[in-house]
């Protein structure tokens, strides 16, 4: 008996086709090799869905996605589209995924392979090893909170251009609570630590977080081993230490800019993937999206320059946390590993050490042939 699951993949825009191609292939080979049953779907989001239906994401696209074991992305926008009002730009077909699959703890982790460790912003010694995992709270606080908006502000004298721009950081207990427990829960079984992180200095929404995070520690995950830090701080220790950290359990706002700190340190984005996970489903399987952290590079799409890694590691941590294939997602990583090892370089890797350079489909197959080594 094979193992089935259900996988709906949006490709999307720019490069998002070109590296989505290399995952598929990875997926063929778990189904040849492997003994596991895909039932596959694809879907428009972003700038392709608007192109064909006027809107950044259906409603049948939506329903879909609500339906699988798992959504996989590849990239949405471009600057064709930055002529259109906010309501039906290319992002906000990835937001409406986030925020009605209720996909509330964004993993992005961040490990420095050794074949790279050169190709980091940082020095080696500071870098190699790195292996840590930032998890950001995704569908509330200042992205999401109300009032929100640009109004005019006339009565304000000393308000040069009469308006104002509002948004409003807000959170409540249960959000902060369901984010923690994934921080902890994903902590055991890692190296059982986790830094959490706000502003309790100066924001009462901070003060919030750290009692609630503390609050959830102290009731329920008491054996692993929790500090805090302001988010300010945390952004000075990810470039001063950042082996230090285990996990990183943080709000909307600042999970979005520490992540992307992170992301330099492991020597391109065309490496990072990310999961978005939600409540579980009739199935016991989370709500689930997978995405590679970068955009879509619509300067270098249809070129064969694009690194498909990133989706790749993407879908290594779909077969890791929606289908419980921990040992195929580490197979899959240790693939990715030894190609790198042997100098295999898509365009954004070339170094000082050239490498051997190949474009985004040779790299698919490398990692392929990779796997069929074992």
């Amino acid at each position: 008996m094979s193992d089935s699951y259900s996988l709906l993949i949006l490709p999307g825009d720019g490069i998002g086709p070109e590296v989505m191609a290399e995952v598929v292939k990875v997926i063929d080979w778990f189904q040849a090799h492997r003994g596991m049953s895909f039932d596959i779907g694809h879907g428009l989001v972003g700038g392709s869905s608007y192109d064909a239906h006027g809107t950044p994401l259906t409603d049948e696209t939506m329903a879909r996605a609500q339906a699988v074991d798992a959504v996989l992305l590849g990239a949405v926008g471009g600057p064709k589209y930055d002529v259109l009002d906010f309501s039906v730009k290319p992002e906000r077909g990835l937001l409406r995924l986030r925020k009605e699959m209720d996909l509330y703890a964004n993993l992005r982790p961040a490990q420095c392979f050794d074949a790279l460790a050169d190709f980091s912003s940082l020095k080696r010694e500071v870098v190699a090893g790195l292996d840590i995992l930032i998890v950001r709270e995704l569908t509330s606080g200042v992205y999401f909170g109300e009032p929100r908006g640009i109004h005019a502000d006339g009565n304000n004298p000393d308000n040069e251009g009469g308006r104002v721009g509002i948004n409003t950081q807000r959170y409540t207990s249960g959000e902060i609570r369901r984010v923690a427990r994934s921080a902890f829960e994903l902590a055991r079984r890692r190296s059982n630590r986790v830094c959490s992180m706000e502003k309790a200095n100066v924001m009462e929404s901070g003060i919030l977080w750290r009692e609630e995070v503390q609050w959830v520690h102290d009731n329920e995950y008491a054996d692993v081993e929790l500090t805090h830090m302001y988010a300010d701080n945390g952004a000075m220790q990810l470039v001063r230490n950042p082996r230090q950290f285990d996990v990183i359990v943080t709000d909307n706002l600042f999970g979005d800019l520490l992540s992307d700190a992170a992301a330099m340190l492991t020597g391109s984005l065309g490496m990072l993937p990310s999961a978005s996970l939600g409540a579980p489903m009739a199935n016991g399987r989370p709500k689930a999206l997978y995405e590679p952290v970068h955009g879509s590079a619509p300067d270098i799409a249809g070129q064969g320059k694009a690194n498909p890694i990133a989706c790749i590691l993407s879908f290594a941590m779909a077969l890791r946390y929606s289908f419980d294939q921990g040992a195929a997602a580490a197979d899959l990583e240790r693939a990715v590993e030894r190609v790198l090892a042997d100098g295999v370089r898509t365009a954004d890797l070339t170094g000082p050490d050239g490498g051997i350079p190949v474009t985004t489909a040779q790299m698919g197959d490398r990692i392929v042939a990779a796997l069929s080594q074992g």
